[in-house]
This record gives C-alpha cells, structure tokens and sequence, in this order.
C-alpha cells in the first residue's frame, strides 16, 4: 500500500460557498472572518500603535494601494513595471494645483485622482495593442523619461520639485483617509472581479481572440482597466504629496514600481488580497530591517528568496487553502 495527500474542502466551506445555506451563527462567522479582519485590522487596531508605527502603515497603505492596482492590470493581462508613473502624476498634478494655483485639499485630491487616471490612460493607449514584455517595456520607460524630463527642463519646480503643499488639517484625517481609501479599492475591486464585467477582463487575459470574436472591443475594455489602475495610483500619489508635503522626481523612483511586484509575488498573484498582503508584509518588514544598516537589503534579499521560493502560489493562497481545506493521506492500491 503507498499513501498520497488528498485535499477535501471543509464541510462548513462546502456549506456557506453560496451563501445561502448558513446553518449556524460559527459559519457566519467563518464566512466573514476574513472579510472583517482587514477593515477591523486596519480601523480598530492600527490606531492603537505608536505615532511611527501608525506612520509606517500610512506608508505601507500606499505600496498597498499600487500593488492592487498593479493586481487588476495583471489581472487583465497588462503586466506592468512603472507603477511610480500613477504614482508620479497624481504627487505633480496635487501639488501643482496646490503650490502653484491655491487649490485646497478636497479639490486637489480628486481632480489629481479623476485627472491623473485620464492622463496616465490616454498616455498608454497608443501602446494597448502590445502585450506581454512589450507593454511591461512601455511602462518601465515612461516614468524614467518623465523624471529626465523634468530635470532637463525645471519644470515642476526640476531637481528640487514642488515645496509648500498644504498638509492634511491633522494626522488622524490623514491616517483614516489613506485606510478608507485602500479598503474601498479592495473590496470595490473585488466586487469588480465577481460582476460580469470581472469576467470579461479575466477573459482577455486567458483568450483575447476569443473575446474579440464574440464581438467585444477588448481595447475598449482595456482602456477602463487603465483608467481604473491609474486613478488608484494617482490618489497614492497625491495623498504621498499632501502627507510629506512635496512632490518632486522621486515620485518616479523604481521603490514605487518594484515594491508592488514584490508584494504581489509574496503575497499571491491572482487575488487582490494576495498583493494587499504582500505589502503589509514586506513595508513593516524593511523598517524592522533597518537597524542592521547595510545588511539590511542582504536579509530583506533572502526574505524574497525564501518566500518566492518555498511558497510559489503566495502566502495568502497557503493561507486560504489551509483555511478551507483539510489534508489527510489515503492509501492508494498499487
């Protein structure tokens, strides 16, 4: 007799998938564990750390917010490595409408975020119909020429970029709208992905020909997903603008482009809390790190190792199949 691993779904997870057969208040509270523990996480516990570690996780909200983006744009085969573009346009856009022309904050976050997604769509969408290595390209080049641009030029304030943007009225208004931000593109994209039109972009990524022959303009579709991507990035970047009160060329930076990917590797790709906790992983890690000075990029290097190499699928999937499945060994006639 030899034995395998098989791999058999909860009874309770059997039960509760539709949602509609929940038989006890323990399967409510199994199914909607894990939709509370960000939103009771990130509101109800966070406030309670210290003023750095509060102001860690501010910043580790907007590696979050562009590594979602980045999830949706994989999600409908649009692989990209210039996240610090969305990034890079909503800071210049905030604090240019603020510093230079009096905007005050509750204008200048929205425009940059409606604004910042239109600009950054329409710049890649002479570039909709590459794919794979070709569209990753575009967007890796873009930011770097935008910042070479700016220093050339000096515009946008050049090398020492825009100083004097208002900051938020007080640290809690600032805290709480970058969680609320992340939370509601969390969970509206995941509502996004189970609607039809989720289904459609999921389409395009496993078989554009096959969307196209059913009548559907996938460029059209593709050009939303961007619209959508790039105004999430923006909003990062004009909340980073108003939070450290300047914009400048380091808003194009490849931290703003390389940390997504990474969080969404760890993490999982496939899900959009895979990257969500990627990041919240990987940010609080590189400042625990930071006391070892130069060896600090050495051990955060071997964490990504590790953690691509022994968990290929990403941790939150690890975590998910534990948490609906049970795995036993059962023997096998030879």
């Amino acid at each position: 007799m030899t034995k395998r691993k098989e791999r058999i779904d909860r009874g309770i997870k059997v039960r509760s998938d539709g949602i509609y057969a929940l038989n006890s208040y323990r399967e409510i509270l199994y199914l909607a564990f894990p939709r509370l523990l960000p939103v009771v996480g990130l509101l109800a516990v966070v406030p309670f750390f210290s003023l750095y570690w509060q102001e860690v996780i501010a910043s580790t909200a907007i590696y979050a917010l562009l590594a979602v983006s980045w999830e949706l744009l994989y999600m409908t085969g649009l692989i990209s490595l210039g996240q610090s573009l969305f990034y890079g346009v909503g800071a210049y856009i905030a604090g240019a409408l603020n510093a230079s022309w009096g905007f005050p904050i509750y204008l200048t976050v929205p425009i940059a975020t409606v604004g910042g997604g239109l600009l950054c769509a329409l710049m890649l969408l002479p570039v909709l119909r590459l794919r794979g290595i070709y569209f990753a390209m575009v967007t890796l080049v873009l930011p770097l020429m935008f910042s070479r641009l700016v220093e050339a030029t000096r515009i946008l304030g050049g090398t020492n970029g825009l100083t004097g943007i208002d900051s938020f009225p007080n640290h809690w208004i600032s805290f709480c709208l970058i969680q609320i931000a992340l939370l509601v593109a969390f969970f509206g994209f995941r509502r996004l992905e189970g609607s039809d039109y989720g289904l459609v972009i999921k389409g395009i990524n496993d078989n554009d020909r096959a969307i196209m022959s059913s009548g559907i303009n996938i460029y059209w579709y593709k050009t939303q997903v961007l619209f959508l991507a790039g105004a999430v990035g923006c909003f990062a970047g004009a909340y980073g603008a108003h939070h450290d009160m300047f914009a400048g060329m380091p808003g194009f930076a490849l931290d703003y482009s390389i940390l997504p990917i990474a969080a969404a590797a760890v993490g999982g790709m496939g899900s959009f809390a895979g990257p969500l906790l990627g990041a919240f992983i990987l940010v609080p890690l590189s400042e625990i790190l930071r006391a070892l000075g130069a060896l600090r990029i050495v051990f955060y290097g071997l964490f990504l190792v590790f953690a691509v190499v022994g968990l290929p699928e990403g941790l939150f999937h690890f975590i998910r199949r534990k948490y609906e499945q049970i795995e036993r060994w059962v023997e096998v006639d030879k």
